[in-house]
């Protein structure tokens, strides 16, 4: 999640760019609500959904935090459990290291 169509962009497109997403999609404007620093926050926000390696995950994570502006940024992962064979070995050629 970030607060513009334009960082979620550049999120996405950086996160391709070194490999560590095959794919990143954006969406949104999305309603958030979230509890931050005492407050109760009613926001618009997009996401950014990447599909990656499992092996990459750590590697991912810490470009997002080093690219983000948030101070914690929503950075969660889901294991893909099955897909179509083509698809996979797709995600995993296109986030190996060039």
């Amino acid at each position: 999640m970030t607060d513009s169509a334009d960082d979620a962009a550049r999120l996405a497109r950086g996160i391709v760019e070194a490999r560590l997403g095959a794919c990143a999609q954006v969406t949104g404007p999305v309603r958030s609500f979230y509890r931050w620093q005492g407050s109760i926050h009613d926001e618009q926000e997009w996401q950014c959904l990447v599909k990656t390696d499992g092996d990459r995950l750590d590697l991912l994570f810490a470009h997002i935090k080093e690219n983000h502006h948030y101070d914690v940024p929503d950075i969660v992962a889901q294991p893909i459990e099955t897909g179509s064979e083509d698809y996979l070995a797709w995600l995993t050629a296109e986030t190996r290291p060039a």
